[in-house]
């Protein structure tokens, strides 16, 4: 799996999962209960995970939701 995005942000997460759900792409929100162990601060940003042969999809989704700025930069197994 490939990180599609890190935020703090549970709006965009919602966001970003129910785009992901709807286009039946693949992810996993990391580090979700990390809140347990910072005390509920909300310090640790979730990564939103993505398998690897649907990132360049995932991408593209995020991107025509206007939400580029938020995607991490593309690793160099990436296209």
């Amino acid at each position: 799996m490939l990180e599609l995005i890190r935020t703090n942000d549970l709006v965009l997460i919602s966001l970003v999962e129910a785009i992901l759900t709807a286009e039946r792409v693949g992810y996993l929100v990391a580090d979700r209960h990390m809140s347990s162990l910072e005390g509920a601060i909300g310090m640790l940003p979730r990564r939103i995970m993505v398998e690897a042969a649907q990132i360049d999809r995932a991408r593209r989704l995020m991107r025509e939701a206007g939400l580029d700025a938020e995607l991490r930069p593309a690793g160099p197994h990436e296209s």
